[in-house]
This record gives C-alpha cells, sequence and structure tokens, in this order.
C-alpha cells in the first residue's frame, strides 16, 4: 500500500511539532563479527499526541533505536532531538544498587528526580502497592528474583509524569494477573502521555499504540495506522500475494479498520485524480495516481471480501442487508399511501406484491442474523 512517510508531515504547517526528531541517524555496533550498519539513514518526525510501536524481525534493530530515542546510546552519525520529557525503558533494573533495598532504590531515583518529600513518599506507596512484593521490598535488591526486580523497576517507571514512555518487552514480566495489571496501567498512561514501544506480542500493540514503524533492512517506514505496519511486516515475513496474503490471519476488528483505512486511501487518490485531471497535470503524474488509485480499489474490494467472511463481518453486512430492506420497505409503503387515489388496482397489487418480496427477505435476513449471534 502507498503511504505518505513522516518526513513528508513536515511540509503540512497546520501539524503540532513533532515530539521526537530522529535526523540521519546511522548505528552500528563494532565487534569480532565485523560492523554493519544496524540503522541507516533513519529519519522520523513522530507527532506530539500518538503513540508508536516498532515492528521488524529479530535483530532488525527495534531495541537500538529504542535505546537511541531514549537517550540510553547515542548514534554513530546523526542527531535525535527531543522535545517532550522522555522516560528511560520502562522496567529497566539495571541501574538498581545491589546492596540498597527497594525501597531505597525507589526512593533514590525519586529524589534524584527532584522529587519532593510529599512526592518521594507518594512514588513510595505507589511502587510497593504495584510491586506486591510483600515484606520484600525492605530487602536487598540483590536477594530479589529477575520477576520482583522487574516489578519494581515497572512500577518506578510509570510512578513519574513523563510526557513518552519507552518499552521495550515492559508487559511481559510477571504472572498473568501481574501482566494484565501492566497492561491496565500502561492503557491509563497512555490516556496523558505518549508510548514508544516494543513488544512481540501484536495483541498489545494494536491495544496500546495508534502509529506504527517498521524497520527493515536497516531502514524505518512510518505509518499513521499500527494496522498497517503489522500487516506490511507479515506480507514481507510470510510473502506477500497481491499485497494481502495476511488478510485471511488478521482478525475482524484489524480488517474492519484495514477496510474503512484504505477507503479513505482510495476515496482520496479518486478526488487526487479528478482534480488533477481538471487542471490538466502532467499525464506522467496522472498515470502513476490513477495506477495507485486502481491498486486501491483492489485492495478494498480484496479486504471486504476478506472481512464479510469473519463472523463480525458477516453480522455486519447481515444488518446492512436488513436496514436496507428496511428503507425499501418504508419507501414503498409510502408510494402506496401518497398514491392511493392514483393508482389502478392492478398497480396497487403489484406494489402490494413488491412489499411482500421484500417483507420476505428482510425476515430471512433476521433468521439470519439471529444464526450468526448464536
Amino acid at each position: 500500500m502507498l503511504r505518505l512517510t513522516s518526513e513528508a508531515l513536515t511540509h503540512y504547517p497546520s501539524l503540532k511539532k513533532p515530539m521526537i526528531e530522529i535526523n540521519n541517524v546511522y548505528k552500528r555496533y563494532h565487534n569480532h563479527h565485523g560492523s554493519d550498519w544496524v540503522l541507516k539513514d533513519i529519519n522520523l518526525n513522530i507527532p506530539k499526541g500518538l503513540s508508536v510501536g516498532l515492528i521488524g524481525a529479530n535483530g532488525a534493530g527495534k531495541s537500538t533505536l529504542l535505546r537511541l530515542i531514549a537517550g540510553m546510546d547515542t548514534p554513530e552519525r546523526g542527531e535525535v532531538i527531543r522535545h517532550s520529557r522522555v522516560s528511560w525503558p520502562v522496567g529497566l533494573s539495571g541501574g538498581m544498587q545491589g546492596n540498597m533495598t527497594g525501597r531505597q532504590n525507589v526512593k533514590f531515583v525519586a529524589r534524584v528526580q527532584g522529587g519532593s518529600n510529599k512526592e518521594v513518599k507518594r512514588i513510595l506507596a505507589f511502587v510497593e502497592d504495584f510491586a506486591e512484593i510483600g515484606e520484600a521490598f525492605d530487602e536487598p535488591i540483590r536477594t530479589y528474583s529477575s520477576g520482583m526486580k522487574s516489578r519494581i523497576s515497572f512500577g518506578l517507571s510509570l510512578a513519574f509524569d513523563f510526557d513518552v514512555y519507552i518499552s521495550d518487552e515492559a508487559t511481559a514480566v510477571g504472572d498473568r494477573a501481574f501482566k494484565a495489571k501492566a497492561q491496565e496501567l500502561f492503557k491509563k498512561r497512555v490516556g496523558k502521555s505518549s508510548l514508544i514501544m516494543v513488544s512481540h506480542s501484536e495483541g498489545i500493540l494494536r491495544d496500546l499504540c495508534q502509529s506504527g514503524i517498521y524497520i527493515k533492512e536497516g531502514k524505518a517506514l512510518w505509518y499513521d495506522n499500527i494496522i498497517d505496519a503489522i500487516y506490511d511486516y507479515h506480507s514481507d515475513v510470510d510473502g506477500p500475494s497481491g499485497g494481502l496474503s495476511k488478510g485471511d490471519e488478521l482478525n475482524s476488528d484489524d480488517l474492519s479498520v484495514l477496510v474503512n483505512s484504505e477507503k479513505k486511501y482510495s476515496s482520496g487518490l479518486g478526488a487526487i485524480v479528478k482534480l488533477s485531471k481538471k487542471e490538466k497535470f502532467k499525464a506522467e503524474s496522472i498515470e502513476v495516481i490513477a495506477t495507485a488509485y486502481k491498486k486501491s480499489i483492489r485492495d478494498v474490494s480484496v479486504l471486504t471480501e476478506k472481512f464479510e467472511k469473519t463472523q463480525e463481518g458477516k453480522k455486519k453486512k447481515n444488518e446492512a442487508e436488513i436496514g436496507l430492506l428496511k428503507k425499501i420497505i418504508d419507501s414503498l409503503e409510502s408510494l402506496k399511501v401518497k398514491n392511493i387515489n392514483l393508482f389502478s388496482y392492478g398497480e396497487r397489487e403489484e406494489v402490494d406484491s413488491l412489499i411482500s418480496e421484500f417483507t420476505y427477505r428482510k425476515k430471512m435476513a433476521e433468521i439470519e442474523l439471529e444464526a450468526i449471534d448464536d
């Protein structure tokens, strides 16, 4: 699918100043395996108010880009400019002092961040309650399991009000109940702040992120919709077929989002085609846009067909059919009433026959809808 990169956003002055600017960034690590570039010429403007998921294969450079954004690492070339208060990676426990207790570590970080006595007390209470490690909160960190450390560091990270939270698989720690608790806290934070995260759980990315960055062969591709990023990643990994091979593997909600997104994209291209012809653009320009428009029409058709095969898709299609049939019946009833003195007996019979026919179709559609719900 053709999409604008984030670089194009800078040409629209109506958009807000980005919260993160990544300009001509290159990064590589020198070791005995060589020194190939992990990231090459990355140029991204991440807008304010968006939560972003990083997509890519293992070793693609997702965590590297995340560390650069967080300021934990520096690029070999280029620069990362932060226009917002960015957190350290949520759940990072590497900086904890082993001989200090969990409480002492939390208090130390709160003080370093400039917290008042009241704020330090609030943070201590928040982390102790969130971590759920009981009396171990007052034991040395060196006696903790990795899971206990993660609980402390996760709670500590989210105890502060950052503009942007950074996460690298942070919600993967702990048992099922703790994961659910962590995800819920993430959602509350995302409602107030932004989130930039790496996760192998596409469900979490869909739940928490609006936009996506797909890292491929050292390059970073921006997507306004996280579903599109996941979709294109799967198409590359599993082998494309008309660009839509993975549609069947997306759930009904994803497909619904994709259909609506592609319809808007297609509608916009259609308007550009009409305008370009009216304004007599160069033939080559018109052809490029027209080709993209035709492809988007095909994509909408294929995606719609896939969506209508899901249970939710069947239900929505059925509901739409019932709604249309109801409008037809209402119109025929109105036609009969308005023209009761003008229609001949035969014409009235014909209208009554049509009403019966469409009423029967509506009833069958309602029975089918009940079967889908069951």
